[in-house]
């Protein structure tokens, strides 16, 4: 499944044809993908507790994944998406204007991709407690007799 999570796609078949919209939840066990703003069904929302209301709400229904294509966001076209090998990670590209459509190696042309290396965990440690001499013992000018 070539669609991922905030993806812009546009929808091709069916009574939403035409319309454009990010993707909110993806399954692609069953292959289905739920667009913000299409598909739109109503759903009888039932009371859970004594203060609320029974309502009737409109729900984004998922949409089958052939339905949609994926909208890349450097030339605004419905492409199908080609995969290329960029720093030995195989990413997805525009056939048509090349830009990378992974948001982690979106940057300059794809080429130099800056890795975050994780922290380096430190154990904190509590302190040792060194022998510390009492001001009685110290002369108050700071130097030791």
């Amino acid at each position: 499944m070539n669609v991922k999570l905030n993806d812009t796609v546009l929808v091709i078949t069916g009574k939403y044809a035409g319309k454009q919209g990010k993707v909110i939840a993806t399954s692609p066990k069953s292959g289905k993908v739920t667009v913000e703003g299409v598909n739109i069904h109503k759903k009888a929302q039932k009371a859970r507790r004594a203060n609320e209301v029974s309502q009737i709400v409109d729900r984004e229904a998922p949409l089958d994944v052939s339905n949609v294509m994926v909208v890349c966001s450097a030339c605004e076209k419905a492409i199908r998406v080609k995969h290329n090998l960029v720093d030995g990670k195989k990413v997805r590209v525009c056939p048509k204007c090349g830009a990378t459509l992974d948001k982690a190696y979106a940057g300059k042309g794809a080429k130099a991709v800056a890795k975050e290396e994780p922290k380096k965990r430190v154990r904190k440690r509590a302190k040792k407690t060194e022998d510390v001499e009492t001001p009685a013992e110290t002369p108050a000018d700071g130097t030791a007799e």
